[in-house]
This record gives structure tokens, C-alpha cells and sequence, in this order.
């Protein structure tokens, strides 16, 4: 067996970026950049109004005449004479002659006259050109995520579309004569196929784009056929058959189509019975039939492989030290992968686990949201520090607060 960091570092080196498409700017949304984007212009193009009142020159208060009326949209090229004020919208460039705006709740007018309540700072309320962003600036560096606020700042320095690389594709298949697809009510020797679905959005969940290739039965045959129909995606995902029972034959049947094997069995618990292989230059990755244990091996190996593809240059979960808050033991000898939930009381993270960490029992995380890992064969008490790798990307954001 190779440990979980090793297994790690020999699937992501296998791993390369995707090909870019074009998209519209609206579409980019949580995609990859390949490319840095440069400010083409200034923004804003012209020093404007930050309120709607007036504007004028800061020498001329406190009274001042009223010469005309300055909406968003329109320009005036002359300039306002000395002593006299403009009244203006918010975004209207600041004419000639006026370095100062007042909000119209600040003045009193008095007939062709605005008078103000008290005196104005020289340049208030005024957005100065170019104070967003120059000309020639790096305004989004290639690799970085697009999220709202990126596409809005693409839109304003005037794409329509961009390069983004591709969403990858993964197929899915499941393995199994005891599987029933969703909609057929289980009965003894039966199971539900739940992996192919959660599998599914986990990719949902990373950006990809999954295509469900159904069950695959018990026959080398069969498991070849399915394999194969899944080719046409970027990487392959497989649960189940991957052990060695008699009729585990997805290993088997990844060599007969040409495949290579790259590593068998990952020390960690859930997990264990985890390959990893390359078969026509795409990754395959073949999970254990549990259900935790394939989405836990999911979340360690499948979607950080996804990620990089995709152009991330984060590609791991974020990891904190949190205070568990019951006794935990680990009397294995693999590294345990126990499913907790985490919560933050100010700047201190607290952890508790799930309960039974049966690798069949899925409630082991809808219940939770991190995974802490415990060295084989140890103990720790309450109060003890713990990492713990956050799942839930909500948390990640910080928008989970818990009040003592």
C-alpha cells in the first residue's frame, strides 16, 4: 500500500490542463482564465459625480447660481462660469470649471440660487478617472477563478467573451448484480446505485460535467463494454469490483482494453481498495463499492485531479486545526478517515464525529461536514487539537458562525 500523500503527488503529476474554449463573459462564472486581462481603458474614463446635487468650483461657496442641469449620459464641454453651480446625477462627468459635488440633501435652493447648509471639502464626491482602474493595468492575472465581480469588471472593460479552460467530463459507472437503479424499491440481495449520483454531483459540485454510464454486471465482458463506452470523457470514475472478490473484475478489465495500472491499494480507512490507472491517456480511477468510501476517495483523489485539470491553482480543501470535543480512538493500523462536524465559536474551530463510521453508512456525512485523520492505532481525548479537512464550501466562505 502507498499512504494517501503518495497516492496523491502520482495521480496529480499525471495530470494536465485541459484545452481553453471561448465562451461568453456570462458564462464564465467559477471558470479558469488562461490568459491575464488588461485594463484597456481607464475606468472611469472621466472624473464623475459620486451623488446626486451639484457641482461647481470649491472657491465659489457658499452661494451660487444655478447655470443648467447635467443628467448621466450627457456631456457639457463648456465650462461653468465662477460663482455658479450645476446641478448633476450620479455618473455624470464633472464639467469644465467644477472640482467639487455637494449631495442635494446638503444645500437649500432659493430659486435660480442653491445655497450650502455648510461648507464642502475641495474634490468631494467626485470619482476621479482612471481611480477604478488605469489604463494598462493587470486587472484579472491568468489563473485566476472568475467569480461575480470578475465578470462584472471583464464586462466593464468590454468583453463580450473570453478564454476559459474546458469543463472536464467524467464518466461514471458502477459495478454490480446487486444494484438497482433509483425508483426500484431495494429487496434482499438488492441495493440501491446511490455512488453513481452522489459521484456524480461531487462532480457537479467541482465544475465538471458528468455522464452517467449506468451498471456495469458481474462479467469481465460486460465491465470491458461499459469501460469502453465511457472513453469518450476526459477521466473515468468506477465504484465498486475494484477488491478482490471473484468477481471484482474492473482491474482486470482495465488491462485488457490496454490500460496500466498504476497503484492498487491506498493505506487509509475508508478507502483501501483504490486504484488508479491510465488507459488510452486518460486517468481512470476505480473507488470502493461503499458509499463513503467512495465519496471520501473521491475528495481526495478525484476532485483535486478535476480541479487542475480545469486550471485551478487551488486544488485541495482548506484545513484547520479545530478542538475535538469527545474521545476518539483508532485501533486500525491505517490512517482513519473519520467523518466530524465542525463549527466556529470566534476564532476557535470545535469538531465532533458522526457517530458509527461504518465505510456502508452515507449518514456518516450528511451529518457532517469535515474529515479529521487519525493515526493508526491511537487515542485522543477531548480538548486534544485536530486537523480537519472542510468539505462543505459554504463553511469554507466563512458563513457559518455559531453564537456561544
Amino acid at each position: 500500500m502507498i499512504s494517501i500523500e503518495q497516492a496523491q503527488r502520482a495521480i496529480f503529476e499525471q495530470i494536465t490542463p485541459l484545452e481553453t474554449e471561448q465562451v461568453p463573459v456570462s458564462h464564465g462564472l467559477n471558470r479558469i482564465t488562461p490568459e491575464s486581462h488588461v485594463a484597456p481603458w481607464d475606468i472611469p474614463a472621466a472624473d464623475n459625480s459620486a451623488m446626486d446635487g451639484f457641482a461647481f468650483c470649491h472657491e465659489s461657496q457658499p452661494a451660487l447660481k444655478i447655470v443648467g442641469f447635467l443628467p448621466a449620459g450627457d456631456v457639457i464641454d463648456e465650462p461653468v462660469p465662477a460663482g455658479c453651480a450645476i446641478r448633476i446625477m450620479t455618473g455624470a462627468p464633472i464639467p469644465p470649471g467644477c472640482d467639487t459635488v455637494v449631495p442635494i440633501e446638503e444645500v437649500e435652493v432659493e430659486g435660480e440660487f442653491v445655497r450650502l447648509k455648510a461648507p464642502a471639502r475641495a474634490g468631494s464626491h467626485v470619482r476621479l478617472r482612471g481611480e477604478d482602474i488605469a489604463r494598462g493595468d493587470v486587472v484579472i492575472p491568468a489563473g485566476s477563478v472568475l467569480r461575480p465581480q470578475e465578470i462584472g469588471m471583464l464586462c466593464a472593460m468590454g468583453k463580450t467573451t473570453l478564454a476559459v479552460y474546458r469543463k472536464a467530463r467524467v464518466a461514471i459507472l458502477a459495478t454490480g448484480d446487486e444494484l438497482l437503479e433509483p425508483g426500484s424499491p431495494p429487496y434482499p440481495g438488492k441495493l440501491v446505485n446511490s455512488n453513481s449520483y452522489s459521484l456524480a454531483a461531487q462532480v457537479v459540485e467541482a465544475g465538471g460535467e458528468p455522464l452517467v454510464l449506468g451498471i456495469a454486471a458481474d462479467t469481465l465482458a460486460a465491465t470491458c463494454e461499459m469501460i469502453s463506452a465511457g472513453m469518450d470523457a476526459d477521466m473515468l470514475v468506477i465504484t465498486g469490483g475494484v477488491s478482490v472478490g471473484d468477481r471484482d473484475f474492473v482491474k482486470a478489465a482495465i488491462e485488457q482494453l490496454g490500460g496500466e495500472i498504476q497503484f492498487w491499494k491506498v493505506d487509509m480507512k475508508p478507502g483501501k481498495p483504490l486504484a488508479f490507472a491510465s488507459l488510452q491517456g486518460k486517468p481512470v480511477f476505480a473507488l470502493p463499492g461503499n458509499p463513503v468510501a467512495a465519496m471520501v476517495s473521491f475528495e481526495l483523489f478525484v476532485r483535486p485531479s478535476l480541479l487542475k485539470a480545469m486550471g485551478h491553482r487551488r486544488i485541495l480543501r482548506p484545513v484547520v486545526n479545530a478542538l475535538l470535543q469527545e474521545r476518539a480512538v483508532n485501533k486500525g493500523s491505517r490512517p482513519h478517515l473519520v467523518r466530524g462536524l465542525v463549527s466556529r465559536h470566534g476564532d476557535r474551530y470545535l469538531v465532533s464525529t458522526t457517530g458509527n463510521q461504518s465505510s456502508g453508512r452515507l449518514s456518516s456525512l450528511t451529518l457532517g461536514n469535515g474529515l479529521m485523520k487519525l493515526a493508526p492505532e491511537s487515542t485522543l481525548e477531548a480538548g486534544c487539537e485536530v486537523e480537519v479537512v472542510l468539505l462543505d464550501r459554504w463553511f469554507e466562505q466563512g458563513e457559518m458562525e455559531v453564537s456561544q
